[in-house]
């Protein structure tokens, strides 16, 4: 057959067509229903059959039968309270035959009235009379107590009441299979006959344990072999409660008398594991319960025979033997001839991932355990508590911590570096780098050793960064199952689309090779993120450590600088320019420690730190990749030197303009020549105003002036070479050389001459700006103006402020603000065609 468009095309359009026609056809046939109803139903006396809309059915508040169950619900709720006065009030005031006669009638006439109503179909009326019967029953059981065995035990009479009425209850239900009542209420029954026995005996919790499990045990049984499901919901709650009992009963003898724990633990897991293999819903979370059960009893043995500090790698051994269980292949069916299954034991996957879940949450739990060494390793010298280059050192902050929990740290890693995922090898390198950091903490190392070990840390760390190494070999995206359920679910894939394997497999016979994660990246590069950020924190450390010894400062904050210079020259991507950022600021710590050593003042240590956006000047030249970052961390890093200089306004003076010399220097490359000589030319500035401040010059321009006309001379020239030349590359230097000086000396000034003599030179500016539409000249101008106008009317303003009642600046700036609210549109587009004026000036 030939066809117009592609097959897969043409099939999206068929189901469409298709779609759309039984849409048609569900409103043909209610229009039709409708019409069918108007035709047959009897007609008023003079009505005339109308065009009716299409058929809209009526919404009520409730339905009848919610309404029906309302009324049911209360009535028997109201039944059962007058019982229950009556037993407990009135009964003293009838004799033994009375109360006898009057409990048995009206329990009887309960129990056997459901019988009658549901051969009427009133289910609902059945179900409420049948719940106030077993009310009456337990209202019984409670009175004979109090009139025939006073004597007894209350507990177990309680027990063996309970016992009677769970099988009078589930006998009655299966009499009468259409109440959904008696049955979950057995069952709710059913949970109390062993518990109270046991405590009627005197047992103590290990008996009552045994018994919560017992009856959990019967509730599986239950939850596995029972239809309703509001019987195996009951059934599973209860098993949840009295199992997790017996179990949190369990873990604390294994604790206090692990022989008494081991047997109920192992029990609890057996009845877990049993119904996690017959039913698959709850396979995974029964099989976590059997897994912390098992784990916890043997770990329970194996801590009452080892010292204390063994106890946590204890349990992580078992729980890693747990976890073992996930590489059993999944559960398939046995052949038909009754021989072995081929490959060992076989385990449905829930039962493997909630056993293999639990080790690795029993693992985990050990790993937090072991990671307050690595804390202390790490941030225990940020928390200096001793003077630098004191010589002395902090006292450890976990003197007394075991010491196997680098042993913990250290099974985890190499576990966890054996299995081919990718996952499991960024942990397995986190770990080892977590080990290296709390050797030192939990082996008491001394203070050389400690640093070196910190260094040679961040320094492996930054190393494999750069080069990642074994851990990516071998590594598979995800484990590929195997076997013949694994081939049964796996998806019939097409022939064209038989070149590529799925998604998480990898073909049979062909060597894994490292596949892209889940966010696109490789495995050597997510391994090389983790060993990075580990670096950077060991580096970071260690210098903190380094700062109680002179010597050892040096010598860390080198190391560091010759990593990180490795690192930017070697590496690639973000991790190449974070390196060149931080060299530059080992670098400035360097210089620091240098005047700091010299004992020099802090105006002679703000020129030292000058060397350091000297030196990324000229290296940003070179490093075209990391130009840009680099740069900035050396302009970032001028800006404390010039907060030492600040207290002499010479050496401000100095330190400014040099900073001025380096961005001039900068700008000469094509592509920082627009922000450098805008810095350059704003440093300079900066440096004369503080200059003539440090001269005590009251007249300034007299200094700027001389500036400012060979500059704006020289900028009407290259203007007139190039008329596309911005304004503010002609004109904006000279202009500002002479107006912020002189700006800043009229708001200081207390006479008229200075701020009136400013205010008309702005004006003057303002206008050849409007008329020559210039951005510069009117930018600069005006903000001079309004600036020297608001200086010279303030004085004024605020008098008049002060003349003014309270109220009124509050109520005129509502006004204002209610004003501007109403014509907010029109004041928008005003500034937006102020704006486009401005910028389409030059």
């Amino acid at each position: 057959m030939d066809n117009s468009l592609p097959p897969a095309d043409e099939l999206v359009l068929v189901d469409r067509e298709l779609a759309r026609l039984d849409a048609r056809r569900s409103q043909l046939l209610a229009r039709r229903a409708w019409l069918l109803r108007v035709l047959h139903a009897p007609a008023a006396p003079g009505a005339v059959p109308a065009a009716a809309p299409w058929p809209r059915p009526p919404v009520a508040d409730s339905t009848p039968r919610s309404a029906q169950n309302v009324l049911l619900t209360l009535g028997g709720t109201l039944l059962t309270i007058a019982a229950v006065a009556f037993t407990l009030v009135s009964w003293g005031s009838m004799g033994i035959g009375g109360r006898a006669a009057v409990l048995f009638a009206v329990t009887s006439a309960a129990l056997a009235a459901p019988v009658a109503l549901l051969r009427r179909s009133l289910v609902s009326t059945a179900e409420a009379v049948a719940a106030l019967g077993l009310a009456l029953m337990v209202l019984d059981a409670y009175a004979l107590h109090r009139v025939a065995l006073t004597g007894t035990d209350g507990l177990g009479y309680a027990a063996v009441a309970a016992a009677v009425l769970a099988g009078a209850w589930t006998a009655y239900g299966s009499v009468l299979p259409r109440l959904r009542t008696p049955l979950p209420v057995a069952v709710a029954a059913g949970q109390l006959p062993l518990p109270l026995g046991v405590l009627a005996g005197g047992g103590g919790p290990a008996a009552f344990a045994w018994a919560a499990l017992v009856t959990a045990a019967a509730d599986g049984a239950v939850l596995l072999w029972a239809r309703p499901s509001s019987v195996r919901l009951t059934a599973a709650v209860g098993a949840v409660l009295l199992g997790g009992w017996a179990l949190l009963t369990g873990d604390w003898l294994s604790l206090t008398a692990p022989w008494s724990g081991v047997p109920l633990l192992l029990a609890g897991a057996v009845v877990a594991l049993a119904v996690a293999l017959r039913v698959p819903a709850l396979a995974v979370a029964a099989s976590v319960v059997a897994g912390l059960a098992t784990v916890s009893a043997l770990g329970g043995v194996l801590r009452s025979a080892v010292p204390q500090d063994w106890t946590v790698p204890g349990y992580v051994l078992c729980g890693l033997a747990l976890a073992a269980v996930w590489r059993l292949q999944a559960g398939s069916p046995a052949p038909a001839d009754g021989s072995p299954v081929p490959g060992g034991v076989r385990l449905p996957a829930g039962v493997r991932l909630g056993l293999a879940g639990a080790g690795a949450g029993v693992v985990g739990t050990g790993l937090l355990w072991a990671l307050p060494p690595v804390a202390a390793g790490l941030l225990g010298p940020l928390a200096r508590t001793t003077e630098v280059w004191s010589g002395e050192h902090a006292e450890p902050v976990l003197a007394a911590y075991p010491a196997t929990a680098v042993l913990v740290l250290a099974v985890a890693a190499g576990v966890l570096a054996a299995l081919p995922l990718l996952w499991a090898r960024c942990g397995a390198l986190a770990l080892l780098w977590a080990l290296l950091t709390a050797l030192p903490v939990s082996l008491g190392l001394p203070y050389a050793a400690t640093l070196a070990l910190q260094l040679l840390t961040g320094a492996a760390a930054l190393t494999y960064a750069v080069r990642p190494g074994p851990l990516t070999r071998g590594l598979r995206p995800a484990e590929t199952p195997q076997g013949p359920e694994a081939a049964a679910e796996r998806p019939t894939t097409p022939p064209s689309e038989a070149a590529a394997p799925p998604a998480g497999t990898w073909p049979a016979g062909v060597p894994a090779r490292p596949r892209p994660s889940a966010h696109g990246a490789e495995p050597g590069a997510v391994l090389a993120w983790i060993a990075y950020a580990a670096g950077l924190a060991s580096a970071v450390s260690a210098v903190a450590l380094a700062l109680d010894v002179r010597a050892a400062t040096f010598t860390a904050l080198g190391v560091l600088l010759a990593l990180l210079t490795g690192v930017a020259v070697l590496g690639a991507g973000p991790r190449r320019v974070v390196a060149a950022c931080g060299a530059v600021l080992t670098a400035t710590g360097l210089v620091w420690a240098t005047t700091a050593a010299a004992d020099v003042e802090a105006h002679w240590t703000a020129l030292a730190l000058l060397l350091v956006p000297a030196g990324t000047a000229a290296v940003g030249a070179k490093a075209r990749p990391v130009a840009l970052p680099v740069e900035v961390t050396g302009a970032v890093v001028a800006l404390p030197a010039f907060g030492l200089a600040a207290s002499r306004p010479a050496f401000l003076a100095l330190a400014l303009a040099l900073g001025g010399v380096i961005a001039a220097a900068t700008a000469l490359r094509p592509e920082r020549r627009a922000f450098a000589s805008w810095t350059a030319a704003v440093l300079f500035l900066a440096a004369t105003w503080v200059r003539l401040a440090a001269w005590e010059v009251t007249t300034p321009e007299a200094y700027t002036l001389p500036v400012t006309v060979p500059a704006l001379v020289v900028g009407f020239l290259r203007r007139r070479r190039d008329p596309a030349v911005s304004s503010w590359t002609a004109y904006g230097p000279g202009l500002a050389a002479t107006l912020l000086p002189s700006l800043f000396a009229a708001w200081t000034d207390p006479e008229w001459p200075r701020p009136l003599a400013l205010g008309a030179a702005a004006l003057v500016v303002t206008l050849l700006g409007a008329r020559f539409r210039l951005q510069a000249l009117l930018v600069l101008g005006g903000s001079v103006l309004a600036l020297d106008g608001l200086h010279e009317l303030a004085p004024y303003v605020v008098q008049v402020v002060g003349a003014l009642p309270r109220w009124l600046p509050p109520a005129l700036a509502g006004l204002l603000l209610l004003a501007v609210g109403a014509t907010y549109e029109q004041r928008l587009r005003d500034a937006r065609r102020l704006r486009d004026r401005v910028a389409r000036m030059r």
